[in-house]
């Protein structure tokens, strides 16, 4: 190991994290060779996840192993080690890291990328921690298919009318892109699935979308959110907005315009927050809990410190005086110029701000149907699902993935979708210690 080499550590291995150093693994191609330059990324798991897939993993349109990419592979460059980081000292430049398994320990650092992205928005709703699920990662994606699939064999098994009305009813709470795809993907795949059932119809299922504010998918604008909202009620989905959970302590749920019931499945979308990594060290926040960020994608007072993505709160250059939204959109595109900027670093050259104007969203609604704003163009239905499809295949990273995607979805082409609930994978020792204290 070169002891005189320049040491960047990248903190998160998500959208800013991945991309970041896969451009950096090219601009840093020779730096990289002869050892002047080490790449270490930290980061809790060994992959990313491409979230906008994530509903269609959870319906199984996709294999939950195609929405994600194995970092030590396409990372080849970069040293990748799994925990989470516990200190940043940017005056000692320094982190504590704690390892998934083994001691925490210091490791030292010439530059930082904070790339760490977002956690879910929570707030203190009684029986919120133990009743809800999130839709974040893969795990909880396919952990919500399995349980979704093993309610409908449940209800198909008991002739309690009580315990089939509560295995039935399906709540999401999050009017956004997660809310949303989530909800209809997840009842298109329920009723593909009960006409397998002899005792369950789609007349049993229940599936209520409680929103706070006073819209949905504000991302497509007004009047796509109205007939998204439309198309929902449609399909006999209950779209509550003006609506807040209260509570749902052992599935009992409460709602603030008065209506109470009983649900086996709560889902919370209502929005993310910055990684709690940025209020373990010393680099300066913003009033919504940002690192405080510069267009160049450089922190605000601190050399040799880099951030972007849902952790960075990024000017946006193209709407002066409002700031870079978290998504998918802006990570993928800042991570670009943030690895451009920190070779330009390293090199002495002048570095860039980054500016891109936002152009619009597409959301998939179900197999087939979908909505689009892009570029003041707006489209519904089967369009729209087109383009929702072909802009995220063009985005997920690597051949490998895009290759594997598209397989998934020429076969689902030819085949219908596999509707059987997997749920014992998530307690694999159960049947064996039945077995051996018998």
């Amino acid at each position: 190991m070169n002891r005189n080499s320049k040491h960047i550590v990248v903190i998160g291995g998500g959208y800013v994290g991945l991309y970041t150093v896969l451009r950096l693994q090219r601009t840093l191609r020779r730096e990289l060779r002869d050892g002047s330059v080490r790449i270490t990324v930290l980061t809790p798991e060994s992959h990313m996840t491409y979230q906008p897939f994530l509903p269609e993993a959870a319906a199984g349109n996709l294999s939950p192993r195609h929405v994600v990419v194995p970092l030590r592979r396409v990372l080849s460059k970069a040293t990748i080690l799994n925990g989470k980081v516990t200190k940043v000292d940017h005056a000692a430049k320094t982190v504590q890291f704690e390892p998934n398994v083994g001691t925490p320990h210091e490791i030292g650092y010439d530059l930082v990328v904070m790339a760490a992205g977002s956690v879910s928005r929570t707030l203190p709703i009684p029986g919120l921690a133990d009743a809800a699920i999130g839709f974040k990662t893969v795990g909880e994606a396919i952990a919500l298919r399995n349980r979704v699939l093993g309610l409908l064999d449940r209800a198909e098994s008991d002739d309690d009318e009580d315990l089939r009305r509560r295995a039935l009813t399906f709540v999401v709470v999050g009017g956004g892109f997660a809310g949303i795809e989530a909800l209809a993907e997840l009842e298109d795949m329920a009723l593909d699935a009960i006409r397998y059932y002899r005792n369950v119809s789609t007349a049993d299922l229940r599936w209520v979308l409680v929103e706070a504010t006073d819209r949905i998918l504000p991302e497509v604008g007004p009047e796509m959110g109205r007939w998204t909202a439309e198309q929902l009620r449609e399909r006999g989905i209950e779209v509550k907005m003006n609506t807040r959970l209260e509570s749902c302590e052992g599935g009992r749920v409460k709602l603030s315009d008065g209506e109470e019931f009983e649900s086996a499945t709560i889902v919370w979308t209502a929005g993310v927050k910055p990684s709690p990594v940025v209020n373990a060290g010393d680099l300066p926040l913003d009033e919504r809990g940002r690192i405080k960020t510069t267009t160049r994608l450089t922190v605000v007072g601190a050399k040799d410190a880099f951030a972007a993505g849902d952790v960075a709160g990024v000017p946006d250059v193209t709407n002066p005086g409002q700031y870079c939204a978290p998504n998918a959109q802006h990570a993928v595109r800042q991570a670009k110029v943030l690895a451009d900027n920190i070779t330009r670093h390293l090199r002495g050259q002048e570095l860039v701000d980054y500016r891109h104007k936002y152009v619009g969203s597409v959301a998939g609604l179900g197999l087939h149907k979908g909505v689009a704003n892009v570029y003041g163009v707006k489209l519904r239905g089967l369009p729209a699902w087109f383009m929702h499809r072909t802009y995220h295949l063009s985005r997920v990273p690597t051949l490998n993935r895009k290759v594997r995607v598209m397989a998934d979805w020429t076969l689902a082409l030819f085949f219908k979708r596999e509707t059987v609930s997997l749920g014992e994978i998530e307690e694999p020792r159960a049947e064996f210690r039945a077995a051996a204290t018998t």
